[in-house]
């Protein structure tokens, strides 16, 4: 994601911003002030919805020193020197674990070297804050190692430590881990606040904007990243290919091309993961609006194929090309 610089996108370490967490920020602030601050946090709800925001202003107002109530209840200055220093990803008393790069790729998980190095980190006692803060983004990105070894640090709490674990699906745990946390939730946004904060950082038409809203299911963030992604040419594509006049095959044989390739500077998977979820979702209104029950039969049974084409190819790495020509097919049997 971008940095501070682009407002639209920032990463959630430069949003200074209260933004639909007050709930969680009151169960924060009260627990701070009655001398029980837990010593790990779970941070659970969908991706996108302001678990990792809350993540970074928690650990900002533990670190920091200039409060400012004009930001919320865990308001700080940007202009406090803490809070920058955080911006910068360079305050010693925070440590971010998140899935690392090697050779250009994300690493599927979180390594149980970079765990470890938890461990160490809270063997010190913080330089210049109150607390040392680590912010595990995301949890779900733990192997079964990683796991274990965060989990000796979650039975043995760090003085003066504290943990903000988000995880976007909270069931997967390893329970153990799930009991040592403090939880707390953070549901979907409704459509009306979605779209007010899209809509005040971008510039889309009033009707891209409402499709993006639609996609977005709740989370704010998955919104943004969609329209930075450009996932919005893909739901078109699927618009197009479900309308009365759809593409030629000469038409669509570029994206068979463009679903294959992977590289450094084209995603094919990434693209064809848009396109099935973009699908997926017009295929079902489709089956819910059809005039005719036995059209309506139809739709419903290719959106139940739909939902497991991901699985399918990443699972057992097949042709992602030929399979955007085999649903091509079911849709043009079924129009």
């Amino acid at each position: 994601m971008a940095e501070e610089e682009d407002n639209r996108v920032a990463h959630p370490r430069a949003v200074f911003d209260l933004i639909n967490a007050e709930p969680q920020e009151h169960a924060f602030l009260e627990a701070l002030s009655r001398g029980r601050l837990h010593h790990a946090w779970l941070l659970c709800g969908a991706e996108g919805v302001g678990k990792a925001t809350f993540a970074y202003r928690a650990a900002r107002y533990l670190m920091g020193h200039e409060r400012d109530r004009g930001y919320g209840m865990l308001g700080m200055s940007p202009e406090d020197a803490d809070a920058r220093l955080i911006t910068a990803q360079s305050h010693p008393d925070l440590l971010v674990l998140e899935r690392e790069e090697k050779d250009g790729k994300t690493r599927k998980n979180i390594t149980v070297d970079a765990v470890r190095e938890v461990g160490e980190f809270f063997s010190k006692a913080p330089s210049r804050s109150a607390y040392r803060v680590c912010i595990v983004d995301a949890v779900d990105d733990l192997n079964i190692n990683s796991a274990n070894a965060l989990l000796k640090i979650l039975e043995e709490p760090p003085e003066r430590g504290i943990l903000f674990l988000i995880s976007h699906s909270p069931g997967k745990l390893l329970p153990t881990i799930r009991s040592r946390c403090r939880r707390l939730g953070f549901s979907p946004w409704d459509d009306a606040l979605v779209h007010r904060f899209v809509e005040s950082r971008t510039e889309l038409p009033e009707e891209t904007l409402e499709r993006l809203v639609v996609m977005a299911k709740g989370s704010p963030g998955r919104a943004l990243r969609l329209w930075e992604d450009g996932a919005l040419e893909m739901d078109e594509l699927a618009a197009k290919l479900l309308s009365k006049t759809p593409p030629s095959r000469f038409e669509l044989l570029p994206l068979m091309t463009l679903f294959k390739t992977n590289n450094s500077k084209i995603d094919g998977p990434k693209k064809f993961s848009q396109f099935i979820n973009a699908l997926s979702e017009r295929v079902r209104d489709q089956a819910l609006s059809a005039d005719v029950p036995s059209r309506g039969k139809m739709w419903s049974e290719l959106w139940t194929r739909l939902n497991v084409v991901l699985p399918e190819t990443e699972g057992v790495n097949l042709d992602r090309g030929e399979y955007f020509w085999s649903i091509i097919k079911e849709i043009r049997a079924i129009n």
